[in-house]
């Protein structure tokens, strides 16, 4: 690819001349031929190659940086290649939720359209690790509950029960639906903050993490077993009663922007 060179003073035919080049060494970068960690050439050989400007150039650098496939590293004026973060997409589709006035509701209820699917092919598809690795888990989990006396700590317990749903959603096989699941996680991580703001006594909150663990333990008995239907059913009914209770005091008509304003 040799892109024409184009005036410095013509910023709109810069930025169009600095994508293409962009997407040039984002295909590089998709296809493996760049690297996490690879270097890119220096400014003066990409201006070379290229031959563009060097505000043309930055342009492609900042379009790559704001998609988290290049660090830009600012005393040598050069650039590495990063692997994409699966939090820019979960912070761009917060903003979309944010804009279009999403509620919570919305939100658990695609959750709950997205696991349960998930569960049943991971019982379908489950191997020793996998079970071992979700026991593991939620042995963690168990063991933290009785320690918990803060509501600090009852917060982070909360917030800590989502790495369970990541794993099943990994684990499941089906890259996409993990994808579409994980851009969810950060709206559930600030809303499970603001659930550990209420006034209810430790005791009580003790006794409701005994049954989500209960409730995460009969999911894996159901995936050992390789029983899909039931543990799809399981944890359809799960995720209903975890939005039940997680959407209380009217907070299931609260928008996503209300959480984080």
């Amino acid at each position: 690819m040799q892109p024409s060179r184009e005036p410095v003073g013509r910023s709109l035919r810069a930025q169009k001349t600095g994508e293409l080049i962009a997407a040039y060494l984002r295909g590089r970068i998709v296809r493996g031929e760049l690297k996490e960690g690879d270097s890119l050439p220096s400014e003066v050989e990409l201006m070379e190659q290229f031959e563009v400007s060097r505000p043309t150039l930055r342009e492609a650098f900042r379009i790559l940086e704001t998609e988290s496939l290049i660090v830009i590293r600012r005393g040598s004026r050069g650039a590495r290649v990063t692997a994409p973060d699966v939090n820019v997409a979960a912070r761009y589709v917060g903003l979309l939720l944010q804009v279009s006035g999403t509620t919570l509701a919305d939100v658990y209820q695609a959750r709950t359209v997205l696991e349960p699917p998930a569960a049943a092919m991971l019982a379908r598809r489950r191997t020793h690790e996998d079970v071992a690795d979700l026991s593991a888990c939620v042995a963690g989990l168990e063991s933290s509950i009785d320690g918990l006396s803060t509501p600090a700590e009852v917060e982070r317990w909360a917030r800590a029960t989502l790495a369970f749903h990541d794993l099943l959603l990994e684990r499941a096989g089906n890259r996409t639906l993990a994808l579409q699941a994980a851009v969810l996680q950060e709206v559930t991580r600030t809303h499970l903050s603001v659930v550990g703001q209420r006034k209810e006594d430790i005791a009580t909150r003790k006794r409701l993490f005994r049954r989500t663990t209960k409730s995460f333990r009969k999911l894996i008995a159901l995936i050992e077993a390789g029983d899909a239907d039931n543990a799809q059913h399981h944890w359809t009914l799960h995720m209903d009663a975890a939005g039940k209770s997680l959407l209380q005091d009217n907070l299931s008509d609260r928008t996503i922007l209300d959480l984080f304003t």
